[in-house]
């Protein structure tokens, strides 16, 4: 799971462990992915910040097929918050300017409103910090939690420049989650989103990531 970008089907490490019974290894796993969603959570994003929310595949419930899903995500849909630190850089020589990308932070929303956005912004969010975002109406109330907030016209030129690297992980997140596990349930996505952003953020550290993520699960953090 530390190694492998594309993440690791419980039902390969079961195969490759040789163990009968499957609910071992899925309840070892979702324990491994809540220890990097708590690991990530003792951190907060800061400086400048590019924020911006996405729809995400699951599986429906009978329940959902039936009545529907309340709020703005339908049946089959499930919107997630997404943010990364990014400073803007300035090569004075080339005139070119570029960014700097440090750390990322993905939120299952459970309905679509401003009131969820904005709990999420107060918790994953330094309120010193600058954040951009498109025009979206449920993000009016962001600047009382921020230094600043910075709203653009959503466009082709916001999505390539102000809003780059968020767009990104998102094209990476779904690529990456739905390449790999097909159906995943609407309970388990935040755990799944742990585990990619836990290892984005940790993109650099190479062989030392599998010792950090020892530690994380022994300690609980």
């Amino acid at each position: 799971m530390s190694v492998r970008k594309k993440g690791f089907l419980a039902k390969e490490i079961q195969n490759q462990l040789g163990l009968k019974r499957y609910e071992p290894v899925c309840g070892m796993v979702y324990k491994l992915r809540k220890a990097m969603g708590n690991r990530d959570a003792r951190y907060t994003l800061e400086g400048m910040i590019e924020f911006d929310e996405f729809y995400f595949t699951v599986e429906p419930s009978e329940i959902e097929k039936e009545k529907g899903f309340r709020g703005k995500g339908t049946v089959g849909k499930q919107n997630v918050a997404i943010m990364v630190e990014s400073t803007p850089l300035e090569d004075t020589d080339i005139v070119k300017k570029e960014k700097q990308i440090r750390f990322f932070k993905a939120k299952v929303l459970d309905v679509y409103n401003g009131e969820l956005i904005s709990k999420a912004i107060k918790e994953l969010i330094d309120n010193q910090s600058i954040v951009f975002t498109d025009r979206t109406i449920s993000y009016v109330d962001i600047a009382d939690f921020v230094e600043l907030h910075i709203m653009e016209k959503s466009s082709k030129e916001t999505t390539q420049e102000t809003l780059k690297w968020v767009h990104i992980a998102i094209s990476n997140a779904k690529r990456n989650l739905l390449g790999n596990y097909h159906r995943i349930k609407r309970k388990y996505l935040q755990f799944y989103l742990n585990e990619f952003i836990y290892k984005l953020n940790r993109r650099y550290l190479g062989d030392k990531l599998f010792e950090r993520l020892v530690i994380a699960n022994i300690t609980g953090l």
